[in-house]
């Protein structure tokens, strides 16, 4: 099984190329949503209360999640901190989903930060989903609803959409101008026959 990994940057609209992807059969890990998930893990309520400090939390010990947001994306060092309790308990987590999907020709892993995490050694290829800042932008405010200062604030933590192109096997453009199904088609054809490669 090959192991793919999906990015692109902020409002890039990973999860609706993963969704055709999936129309293909295709099984996706969702790291981001993984993540989220273990805000309800006892060992990481207690790393992060340690880190940030008991008012990010609700008086029901559910986390304030815009707060924490506020607090991680303005300053790298937290942002790190955070990434340092979440991501191996994530990672660990997409080992064990590789093992249930192990059939399969190849399978996705979805996440925005692959590059900026250094895990791109992880992966057998990946796939940069692109589209421009302004594009962006307009579909973060009106998914979110949160400012534009708030956005590109977010956008800085990213690498480059142009760098992510260069270093990207595959590029899928999601400008709203170049239709998604035929190039997630021509990507997937080209997996396949790779893994076919790969075991004659």
């Amino acid at each position: 099984m090959l192991k793919i990994a999906i990015t692109g940057n902020i409002g890039s609209g990973k999860t609706t190329v993963c969704k055709i992807f999936e129309s293909l059969r295709v099984p996706v890990f969702y790291a981001d949503l993984e993540a989220k998930k273990l805000y309800d893990n006892p060992d990481i309520i207690s790393a992060v209360e340690k880190a940030f400090g008991s008012d990010i939390f609700d008086n029901n010990k559910h986390l304030k999640r815009e707060k924490l947001a506020a607090i991680i994306f303005r300053d790298k060092k937290n942002l790190k901190i955070m990434n340092d309790i979440i991501h191996p308990k994530v990672i660990e987590k997409y080992q064990m989903w590789l093992m249930q999907n192990r059939q399969y020709p190849y399978t996705l892993h979805e996440a925005a930060v692959i590059y900026e995490n250094g895990l791109e050694k992880q992966f057998d290829m990946i796939i940069n989903v692109s589209a421009s800042e302004s594009i962006r932008l307009s579909r973060v405010k009106n998914r979110d609803g949160i400012s534009d200062k708030e956005i590109r604030n977010r956008m800085q933590r990213q690498w480059a959409d142009e760098i992510k192109n260069k270093l990207a096997n595959f590029v899928i453009v999601n400008d709203g101008n170049h239709f998604l199904i035929p190039q997630v088609m021509k990507i997937h054809k080209k997996l396949t026959h790779k893994r076919q490669e790969h075991e004659s």
